[in-house]
């Protein structure tokens, strides 16, 4: 491969990482909007700042690499985002319930994406204060997504009830005792 051909790539790397942090902040915005009050709440703010600040960090690291960030990407990962509140969750005019925890899941994804994109970085930097610098942004992401770990937890305990019921209405008899060969 060429250094063109690297730079190309590490360009649209860049780019593709950038667009979901425009439609990440976005989210993570409205997540904390959503929510607050609560024994959550300053985490969520904390954590849709720390997002944004996130986002801003790239855009950074891509001009201090030379990689122009693309207007088009940026605006795809917002317009991504509002696309996303268009699902179907079973209310129309209305915040399902069903909302939070599929935003939940989605930013879980999405932070998720960007501990993959700091730790891809951190393999292959060779400069010392990069480094340092992409490990903070890591454990960084790492703790966002222990709080989000910790919110879906809370918003699947609507699923609890009817995945209960469900489950042993669907739950096959034990049958491994039918099947096994008699021994005299």
């Amino acid at each position: 491969m060429t250094d063109r051909d690297g730079e190309r790539l590490l360009a649209i790397y860049l780019n593709d990482h950038l667009a979901g942090s425009y439609g990440g902040t976005a989210l993570a915005r409205r997540i904390a909007r959503t929510h607050p009050a609560g024994p959550d709440a300053p985490d969520l703010r904390t954590m849709a700042r720390e997002i944004a600040e996130d986002r801003d960090e790239l855009v950074a690291l891509m001009r201090a690499l030379g990689v122009r960030p693309r207007r088009h990407r940026m605006l795809l990962g917002a317009g991504a985002e509002l696309a996303g509140r268009l699902k179907l969750n079973g209310r129309v005019l209305r915040r399902s319930p069903l909302s939070d925890l599929l935003e939940t899941e989605a930013m879980r994804s999405g932070v998720q994406g960007k501990i993959a994109l700091w730790r891809a970085l951190r393999a292959a930097c060779s400069d010392d204060l990069l480094t340092a610098r992409l490990q903070r942004l890591s454990a960084r992401a790492d703790r966002q997504a222990e709080i989000l770990d910790a919110r879906q937890a809370e918003a699947a305990e609507l699923l609890q009830h009817a995945l209960g019921r469900k489950w042993q209405a669907a739950k096959p008899p034990d049958r491994v005792h039918d099947s096994m060969p008699q021994h005299a």
